[in-house]
């Protein structure tokens, strides 16, 4: 039985919903103070943009694209105790035209900026980390040093670490457990992973650090610098692996132990698209829309995939999810954990 510490997982990771208005718009009800704030147009085509407290209000990077980062003070202007603020968005970012269908997905780090990590041999600007919910947002300045590691926080090693130049424009880079240290995986591209020693320095996470290698311009080009966004396994709470597709509408399951509230798919062993689908959108079994983090198009698909109490699955033979032999990497965060302590009797339920 996958026994959760943390019985109201929404306090620390929550899809939220919003329609845009063209003006100032606070989005309440998040359930904690976000320090990652992803979203993404529904309704019309529009980049996933990413704002973090660690780099302040403002300031974003695409999802979609190898850009630097942005400022623009009329995106997101302020992160608040439930939730953030949005501006007039006159510049078009898609992130609060008038009448535009939104989705956004919200983690808590450290509560704010956070401090220098000096584990690792490059000192952090800042660290804002999660230790609970095995989440950090680390800010750096590359140094082009083989072997080079940057503390990360958690106490454990991460499993997913998604990585993006801010002060040049580069790919976004992607290390993924089930991939491993010795391969390139971008976020913004379809491409499946390919051997890259420059990258990682073929050296796995350990938990205090992550390695780079010397020759990379999306992890650690000297004077560069970068955002990291680092995650951790928790049971009950948060899983990251893989599954082998079966190419049938009796599709393959994964088991959790908890009903996601957010899952990401990538397929490996051919080009294809990322997937984001969340227990928000529609929410029912079977109708489960998705967007692709690498993409700028509206919100598409909804056959793919069940979401249940305790895990999920694959409801249509597509390539992109489940097709036979296929390969696919996923991240899952939870909605309700399947079981909240041992002892307790909190079971989730399916939809």
């Amino acid at each position: 039985m996958a026994y959760s510490s943390i019985t109201k997982p929404s306090l620390h990771f929550n899809t939220k919903l919003y329609t845009g208005n063209g003006s100032t718009n606070a989005i309440s009800s998040v359930g904690h103070q976000p320090d990652l704030v992803w979203l993404k147009e529904r309704s019309s085509a529009g980049a996933g943009l990413l704002f973090d407290a660690v780099r302040t209000a403002t300031k974003f990077v695409r999802s979609s694209d190898s850009a630097a980062e942005v400022t623009a003070a009329d995106t997101l202007t302020a992160f608040n105790s439930d939730g953030f603020t949005l501006g007039a968005d006159a510049s078009n970012y898609a992130a609060n035209q008038n009448s535009e269908t939104y989705a956004s997905w919200n983690w808590k780090a450290g509560g704010g900026q956070g401090s220098s990590n000096t584990d690792g041999s490059i000192n952090t600007t800042y660290t804002s980390v999660n230790t609970t919910a095995g989440f950090s947002i680390v800010k750096y300045t590359g140094n082009q040093t083989s072997g080079a590691s940057v503390g990360h926080g958690l106490g454990v090693a991460p499993k997913m670490i998604l990585v993006k130049s801010l002060s040049e424009a580069h790919a976004w880079r992607v290390y993924h457990k089930s991939v491993g240290a010795t391969k390139e995986l971008y976020l913004n591209l379809t491409n499946v992973p390919y051997t890259a020693t420059n990258v990682w320095n073929d050296q796995e996470p350990t938990s205090s650090v992550f390695y780079l290698g010397n020759n990379d311009s999306g992890t650690n080009k000297s004077g560069v610098t970068y955002v990291a966004y680092c995650f951790a396994e928790k049971t009950g709470y948060s899983k990251i692996g893989s599954y082998t597709g079966n190419g049938s509408t009796d599709g393959t399951f994964t088991y959790l132990g908890f009903k996601p509230a957010m899952i990401i798919i990538k397929r490996t062993d051919t080009a294809k698209n990322w997937y984001l689908h969340d227990s928000k959108r529609d929410g029912y079994n079977n109708d489960n829309p998705y967007l692709s983090p690498n993409l700028s198009a509206a919100e598409t698909g909804g056959t793919e995939i069940d979401i249940l109490s305790n895990g999920f699955k694959l409801r249509a033979s597509g390539t992109g999810h489940n097709e036979s032999g296929g390969t696919y990497i996923y991240m899952a965060v939870a909605a309700e954990p399947l079981v909240a302590n041992v002892g307790a009797s909190i079971p989730a339920t399916a939809r």
